[in-house]
């Protein structure tokens, strides 16, 4: 019943936020393309619901010479790829905001798994196990708010899986709610490999 509604709300606010953050969308652009040679929008492919691929939709915040479909939690010295004005719109997560087209279009949802890119076996093999892959991924997640990128693949798998079970109305609201706040702090972001990223 709420999945049916969930896309409706989805599609609304999504059509919404398009059209108040134009001009932030469209400021955001212009520095990009002034900052750094190459496209405005990256494009990547990522695992969605039920395995399913697609295209998810970015503000380029690294170079082109940077790896091409790995993980910027996998990469080496990312600071090397990552631009001046990349690094402010990952502290401030504003690099999603183009993710509002993939959610229009029903890739993606606000709220659910975050999307990972094939390579990332691992963690995809768990999410299968786990169940966590039956909802479409979301801008952010539950795991997005209880440590996002310091999460080892397992425990992240298990948030997962968790608000895939347990989809509603109140826990979507709680996770956009505590997103702000956590995207406002700066929390839980972390770039580059680390020994964390390979522990199970």
């Amino acid at each position: 019943m709420y999945i049916g509604f969930k896309r409706v709300l989805d599609i609304v606010l999504s059509l919404l936020l398009l059209v108040v953050l134009a001009p932030v969308l469209a400021i955001v652009a212009l520095i990009i393309h002034i900052d750094s040679d190459g496209p405005v929008i990256f494009r990547q492919v990522r695992s969605g619901r039920n395995g399913r691929l697609f295209v998810i939709y970015k503000f380029r915040t690294m170079l082109t010479a940077a790896p091409a479909n790995i993980a910027t939690a996998q990469l080496q010295l990312p600071h090397r790829y990552i631009t001046p004005v990349g690094r402010f719109l990952r502290q401030t997560s504003l690099d999603e905001l183009p993710q509002l087209f993939n959610v229009l279009k029903g890739d993606m949802s606000f709220v659910g798994p975050r999307p990972v890119i094939p390579t990332e076996q691992y963690l995809l093999r768990l999410r299968r196990r786990y169940g966590a892959d039956a909802v479409r991924p979301g801008i952010t997640g539950l795991a997005q708010i209880r440590g996002r990128d310091e999460l080892a693949p397992r425990i992240k798998a298990q948030y997962d899986a968790e608000y895939a079970a347990n989809c509603t109305w109140l826990l979507d609201c709680y996770i956009f709610v505590s997103t702000l706040r956590y995207v406002l702090r700066r929390e839980g972001i972390r770039e580059g490999s680390a020994d964390l990223y390979r522990k199970p």
